[in-house]
C-alpha cells in the first residue's frame, strides 16, 4: 500500500511540512505500514523541481526521525511507499521528477519489458527499477507527442498500459509549478479532492491547515489565507467537502485554481489484477 498527497496554491507560494513525530498519524507511524520509503516534492522559486526523499522507514532512521521535511512552493507531491516493484533505493523512492514536473503513483502493473520497448529513448529518463517511474516516462513521452498537453499525456499513457499490461491501479498525481493533475483509475484505490477557498478558518489553535487521518499527515501553515486544492488517497480529518474521484476521472487544477474534470478513461483495464480483500486502500 502507498499513500499519495498533492497540494497546489496556484500562484501563491506556501509552506508545507511533512511531520515525522508530533502527530499521532506522523510519518514515523505511517512507516510501520509503508516501510520502503517516503518523500516530498516541491518547486523552488525558479520553478525547478526539488525532491527530498529517502528509502528507509522513518522508525528505523534516527536522522530521519529527528528532522521534518520543509519547503515553500506553489505545489507539492508527497508519497509514502510500500514497494511492489523495485528495491529500497533512493532511485526507486517516490516522487520522481522529469521535464520540470513531479509525479507519484499508487498501484502497480506488470510486463515492464513491453513498456520499455514502447519508451524508446524515453527509457533513459528512468533511473530506478519501478513500474511507477516508467509510467512517468510514458506520461512524458505522450505529453511531448501531444504538444505539451500534460492531461492528454496522462490519459494516453494510462490507456496504453491499461490496454496491454496487467494492472492493479494507475492512480497518479503530477504537478508543475502552480498546477496539478490527478488520475484515479480504475476503482481499486481511492483518491479524493478538496477545494479550500481563501479565508476558511482552520481553528484558533492552528495558524494554518493541519489535515490528518489514521495514516496520513501533512501540515501547511498559512493556507487559511490563500485558496488551495488538495488531492489525497483518503479524506483527511478536520475538513469538509472531500469528494472521491470517479473511476477514470482526470482532474486538472490550473494556476488560477479553476478545476477541469472529466471521465477520461471509461473502459476497464484489459487485464485487471484484483487487490487482496483486506487491502486498506480499497475505497477508504
Amino acid at each position: 500500500m502507498c499513500r499519495l498527497f498533492g497540494l497546489t496554491a496556484g500562484a501563491a507560494r506556501v509552506r508545507a511540512t511533512f511531520w515525522l513525530l508530533d502527530a499521532p498519524d506522523s510519518l514515523e507511524v505511517q512507516s510501520h505500514r509503508n516501510i520502503d520509503g517516503a518523500g516530498i516534492g516541491s518547486f523552488d522559486p525558479a520553478g525547478e523541481p526539488v525532491l527530498d526523499k529517502q528509502p528507509e522507514a522513518a522508525f528505523g532512521d534516527q536522522e530521519f526521525t529527528h528532522q521534518a521535511q520543509q519547503a515553500t512552493s506553489s505545489a507539492f507531491v508527497a508519497h509514502v511507499r510500500f514497494a511492489t516493484a523495485g528495491g529500497r533505493t533512493v532511485q526507486n523512492t517516490h516522487p520522481f521528477a522529469m521535464a520540470g514536473r513531479i509525479m507519484a503513483h499508487n498501484g502497480g502493473f506488470g510486463e515492464l519489458a513491453q513498456l520499455d520497448a514502447q519508451l524508446g529513448s524515453y527509457r533513459d529518463l528512468v533511473l530506478g527499477d519501478t513500474d511507477s517511474e516508467r509510467f512517468f516516462a510514458l506520461i512524458s513521452q505522450q505529453t511531448d507527442a501531444r504538444g505539451g498537453d500534460v492531461g492528454a499525456g496522462i490519459v494516453a499513457a494510462a490507456s496504453w498500459i491499461a490496454a496491454r499490461l496487467p494492472v492493479s491501479s494507475l492512480n497518479a498525481i503530477v504537478a508543475a509549478p502552480g498546477e496539478l493533475w490527478a488520475l484515479r483509475y480504475p476503482d481499486a484505490h481511492a483518491l479524493h479532492i478538496l477545494e479550500r477557498p481563501a479565508g476558511r478558518s482552520i481553528g484558533a489553535a492552528d495558524a494554518g491547515m493541519h489535515v490528518r487521518s489514521s495514516i496520513s499527515s501533512v501540515h501547511a501553515p498559512a493556507l487559511d489565507d490563500v485558496a488551495s486544492v488538495v488531492v489525497a488517497s483518503e479524506r483527511l480529518d478536520g475538513e469538509s467537502g472531500w469528494r472521491m474521484l470517479a473511476p477514470g476521472e482526470l482532474v486538472h487544477v490550473r494556476p488560477d485554481l479553476s478545476i477541469r474534470s472529466e471521465i477520461a478513461i471509461a473502459q476497464s483495464p484489459a487485464h485487471l489484477v484484483p487487490l487482496p480483500a483486506d487491502n486498506p486502500n480499497i475505497d477508504t
